[in-house]
């Protein structure tokens, strides 16, 4: 992991050396097909807040690794100095976990139902009046939350789960790079902090879906035009939602045929949990699980170059739990 512990300037050497292609801002860059549009005066923009957690410094991340997965990201929250930390008495709290498909947890394609759970939990003895669990799933909604477990089990934890809704979608000002007006869930308006929840796995586009992939359940609109710019729209995503905390559930990873699997052979067991404060770096850590370097990945180099976060994940000093 020595090659990570690189500065900015060399880091941006390498990459261009390398070749990678991100795809361009201007010039040949393939353009979405809202991407000029705009808001008719009439129509009021919202604005989301920035969710982090001001004024802390460490510890900034904890890899958890145990057979429970409710015990490791117990453990993992707590070896980041307990929710209390992150969610106040009285805090409305959205979390945001991959329930994009009508598959049952083994197949790894949803995050794992007990991480969510746990999740809940840990939000409401830290003192959070309501805790909302939701996704825009690419399947059936009532199929994934159902047979993704999660539905039941947020719900058995005490979560308000919220299967969405066309009429909570509001065009929002995104100001991205590539995504400059698109329809977003307008629960994250209602939230005051914000817990992201995604499955570690392959992706047919993007190479991996990690964290900072995860935004794209908050967003309608038509999902095959935010691929056609994949790295940038995640990136530009990365930096519109700044969320509270990332807990990245890798206690299995599906490490070939994402995002949507089906069979078990495409599922690795990891036992791993990793939360962070930086959605850069943690998204970094978990594609080292997947046997590859984070510059590999085109949306993590550009949220780095945008200093959303830092891709040398080292550098936080991670703490490593066994559970």
């Amino acid at each position: 992991m020595g090659d990570n512990n690189i500065d900015r300037r060399e880091f941006l050497k390498r990459v261009t050396n390398a070749g990678i292609a991100i795809g361009a801002v201007t010039g040949g860059a393939f353009l979405l097909h809202n991407r000029d549009e705009v808001i008719s005066a009439g129509e009021s923009i919202a604005k989301v807040k920035d969710f982090r957690i001001t004024g802390d410094v460490l510890p900034q991340m904890a890899i958890a690794k145990g057979d429970s997965p409710a015990r490791i990201v117990k453990a993992a929250v707590e070896g980041m100095g307990g929710m209390k930390r992150f969610v106040s008495r009285g805090d409305v709290v959205v979390i945001k976990p991959n329930i994009g498909w009508d598959r049952a947890p083994e197949q790894a394609a949803n995050t794992n139902p007990e991480v969510v759970a746990e999740t809940v939990r840990l939000c409401y003895d830290a003192g959070a009046k309501k805790v909302i669990v939701t996704d825009m799933s690419c399947n059936d909604p009532r199929r994934c939350f159902f047979r993704s477990g999660i539905g039941k089990s947020a719900k058995d934890a005490g979560a308000d789960v919220q299967l969405p809704k066309d009429y909570k979608f509001r065009k929002i000002a995104i100001k991205g790079e590539v995504l400059k007006v698109w329809p977003v869930y307008t629960v994250i308006l209602e939230a005051d902090k914000v817990i992201n929840i995604p499955i570690a796995k392959h992706h047919n586009h993007s190479t991996l879906t990690l964290g900072m992939k995860n935004w794209y359940g908050l967003l309608g609109g038509r999902r095959r035009d935010l691929h056609q710019n994949i790295h940038m729209s995640i990136a530009d995503l990365a930096g519109f939602i700044r969320p509270t905390l990332t807990i990245i559930d890798a206690y299995r990873i599906l490490i070939k045929n994402g995002p949507q699997g089906g069979s078990i052979r495409d599922v690795k067991m990891m036992n791993t949990v990793a939360v962070s404060t930086d959605p850069v770096a943690v998204d970094a850590f978990a594609a080292t699980l997947f046997d590859k370097k984070p510059e590999e990945i085109g949306y993590i180099v550009e949220a780095y170059k945008r200093g959303l976060g830092n891709i040398n994940f080292t550098e936080l000093q991670p703490l490593i739990i066994s559970a």
